[in-house]
């Protein structure tokens, strides 16, 4: 493992919900934040999500409420469950949801990983929590983590229910699955784009599901990554230090013909909501928020916050990079809800 990796090593085991990060709930305990497993049905496939209710939670109250959607290959047990449970120690209900096709939702082919997907799972989230007891239907924002922020900034686009937004190491999954990280994978969009349509020609004629990022692998092929970056210590993350079972970097290959096709920066000037982007300073990916940032140019109030120091995964669990980005949040969002 690299230099930055934690000592922390989370046991989805050792858990009664399976959760992962540090600092996870082990109880639901009176005058504490308590965690509620519950699922709904979106597009006629049942969505499975923990919602965090905050100390004191009366299901008369009237609370605010935030939906957190999170990275490709996450699940709701890793950092979207931290993030939500963190902001229920603010006074908030926040829900973390797994995506359709993906984690303990349901969908086949499994780990489907289409844009317009991942954009419903959020309106999803929102519907949901628009009817949980003691939420505030008129108050609801949103947080979106690497893929999940990239799929946030989409979804804030039009649906304006969510009243604020907010992205921590957001990742524009269709720039990178088209061009490759740094244009690096260019040349090739048209030979993937062939194969992409072959596995899905292959689906429909009830063929074996294609993946691809389907192998694992070895400590001396990660170690053999640049330090810091995200592909090194995201295997260590995803592989090691918060490993569950359900979470997976594998994707369909059909999924390409949808994922080549998306562009979070698209259509960003429809974003009128209240905006707050964070980054690391060291993030191999910083430059992926810079662009959206810039280009959001239809809201009157938007934020960028660098977490200096912080690498793309270090924001994910570092307990000072963590806090940075909560009390940043509880800013942002306690203006805008209160």
């Amino acid at each position: 493992m690299s230099e930055q990796t934690p000592e922390y090593v989370g046991d989805w085991q050792a858990n009664p919900w399976t959760l992962v990060y540090q600092g996870a709930i082990t109880a639901n305990e009176p005058g504490a934040v308590n965690i509620h497993p519950v699922s709904y049905l979106l597009d006629s496939r049942r969505i499975a999500a923990n919602v965090y209710t905050p100390a004191g939670y009366r299901p008369d109250g009237r609370y605010p409420g935030i939906a957190v959607a999170h990275p490709n290959g996450g699940t709701k047990e890793q950092v979207s469950g931290l993030f939500a449970q963190r902001l229920a120690d603010l006074g908030y209900v926040a829900i973390a949801a797994d995506a359709a096709f993906q984690g303990a939702s349901e969908g086949q082919p499994r780990q489907t990983d289409k844009p317009a997907h991942r954009v419903e799972d959020i309106r999803g989230m929102a519907d949901f929590l628009g009817t949980f007891p003691g939420v505030d239907a008129a108050r609801i924002d949103l947080l979106g983590v690497w893929g999940g922020g990239g799929y946030a900034i989409k979804a804030a686009q039009t649906d304006k229910r969510f009243t604020a937004v907010a992205t921590l190491s957001m990742f524009n999954s269709g720039l990178i699955r088209r061009n490759g990280m740094n244009d690096s994978a260019v040349d090739t969009i048209g030979q993937r784009l062939a194969q992409a349509a072959e596995a899905r020609r292959i689906e429909a004629m009830g063929g074996v599901v294609r993946y691809l990022a389907d192998a694992t692998p070895t400590q001396e092929q990660i170690e053999a990554l640049p330090e810091g970056s995200l592909y090194r210590e995201g295997f260590e993350y995803y592989l090691q230090t918060h490993h569950h079972p359900r979470s997976s970097s594998r994707y369909t290959a059909s999924s390409m013909i949808d994922l080549m096709a998306f562009d979070a920066r698209d259509q960003v000037e429809l974003i009128d909501q209240p905006l707050l982007m964070m980054a690391g300073s060291a993030a191999d990916t910083k430059d992926m928020s810079d662009d959206v940032f810039a280009r959001a140019t239809g809201t009157q109030d938007k934020r960028f916050h660098v977490i200096e120091g912080a690498s793309h995964i270090q924001t994910y669990w570092v307990p000072e990079y963590v806090d940075d980005a909560v009390e940043q949040l509880r800013a942002f969002f306690g203006e805008h809800l209160a």
